[in-house]
């Protein structure tokens, strides 16, 4: 997933607050997590396809993320439950959440890519 999300257009790879996270631009578009083990494997994007947001909170423990965010759509969906998602979805997921906060032009250069 994380490679998945590093080779969209434009995105980078940055760790603020002890946590990775991929942007597109100067935007966040996955939060990936910590890996000191200190906290659960998850990653939290931003789903504004009503289906897809309402699929994503059927995971087992996804909840709407945190700091306001899932006001905005944010959900945070745990990677070592049982039932995790799989791969391809939470790619899937991943790419919506980019398409939902990169610049339009990142945008036409995925759907031209």
């Amino acid at each position: 997933m994380r490679a998945f999300a590093l080779s969209l257009p434009g995105a980078a790879e940055e760790f603020p607050w002890g946590e990775t996270v991929a942007k597109a631009g100067k935007k966040v578009f996955a939060f990936l997590g910590v890996t000191d083990g200190g906290h659960p494997l998850a990653v939290t994007v931003k789903l504004t396809d009503e289906a897809a947001h309402a699929h994503a909170l059927t995971c087992p423990g996804a909840e709407p993320a945190g700091y306001g965010l899932g006001r905005a759509g944010w959900v945070r969906i745990p990677l070592e439950e049982k039932g995790a998602p799989a791969a391809e979805l939470l790619c899937d997921w991943v790419e919506e959440s980019y398409r939902a906060v990169a610049p339009k032009r990142l945008v036409a250069e995925l759907d031209a890519g």
